[in-house]
């Protein structure tokens, strides 16, 4: 009797595996396929724009480290129109002479997006293709190392902070982003609206402005321009009642030579607010140098 419940047991698990084993022909195709192979393409001058890089400031000992990536996780057949998601870090590390990298500042950001992509068979401008793309999105920053004295338990220089006497301080955003971008082989020019409809701190300007450039040049190299137009934080009032420009030109070459076409070397010159949420209430002016990796 033993025996007949061991083999009827055994029949029936069996059957059930057999049950649950994929049937390829039956089967529907998942429309949920994730790929770095985004409609819209990078926008290369733009910091923080998601993907991987290292740079480092050729007049101050601090090194960026960026880690990122945009994903679509959906496009359609016609591969005019897609939906992803956004992840990126970037992070403000300080140079040490025993090759340590202290993370002095990190920004975190995650979101969702979605693109449209149009081809011109017949345009006046010279440009084939249009693509914009809509993100709602989530940053937060945060200070890290050499902030806080272990030994009397308290963060230090909180009189540079930009809520003075605050540190830490909360840093979030949440915000909507649109962007398009006009694309010909050779070059691209883009225009970006940001609204944030929350932020801590309060009292900043919801409304920033973004352009930027392209251009190709010979031997896979290029130079971009990225400018935007964000809200100054003013310390002494607390809150921002005008705008700075921020700039970063950039000079680079892709490494198709070496079989490496997603990978740049890279030159920028930035000058403007910083981009660490913990500095908001700083502008830098810098020369760096690195490479970029666009998945």
């Amino acid at each position: 009797m033993n025996l007949r419940r061991h083999s009827l047991i055994k029949v029936a698990l069996l059957a059930a595996v057999a049950a649950l084993m994929p049937n390829r022909p039956a089967m529907a195709e998942s429309a949920i396929k994730p790929t770095l192979e985004t409609l819209f393409e990078p926008l290369l001058a733009d910091p923080t724009y998601p993907h991987i890089a290292v740079s480092g400031k050729l007049d101050r000992k601090e090194v960026q480290l960026d880690i990122g990536a945009p994903v679509d996780l959906y496009q359609n057949r016609t591969r005019d129109f897609a939906v992803g998601v956004d992840f990126g870090t970037w992070s403000l590390l300080r140079r040490n002479d025993d090759f340590k990298f202290p993370v002095d500042a990190i920004d975190y950001l995650f979101g969702v997006n979605a693109t449209w992509k149009r081809k011109f068979d017949d345009s006046v401008l010279p440009f084939d293709t249009m693509t914009t793309k809509l993100r709602v999105s989530h940053i937060s920053a945060h200070f890290e190392d050499g902030h806080y004295d272990e030994a009397t338990r308290a963060w230090l220089n909180p009189e540079e902070a930009p809520t003075p006497g605050k540190i830490p301080f909360t840093y979030s955003r949440e915000f909507v982003n649109l962007t398009t971008a006009l694309s010909a082989p050779g070059g691209k020019v883009y225009l970006g609206y940001q609204y944030m409809f929350h932020t801590i701190p309060g009292d900043i300007n919801p409304h920033s402005f973004q352009a930027g450039a392209e251009v190709g040049l010979p031997a896979h190299s290029y130079v971009a321009a990225d400018v935007k137009l964000l809200p100054a934080w003013s310390t002494e009032k607390q809150k921002t009642d005008s705008f700075r420009g921020t700039w970063n030109l950039q000079a680079g070459m892709r490494l198709t030579s070496i079989g490496l076409d997603q990978v740049r070397v890279a030159c920028n010159y930035f000058t403007g607010i910083s981009r660490q949420g913990m500095y908001l209430n700083k502008t830098e002016n810098y020369t760096s140098l690195g490479m970029i990796i666009d998945l």
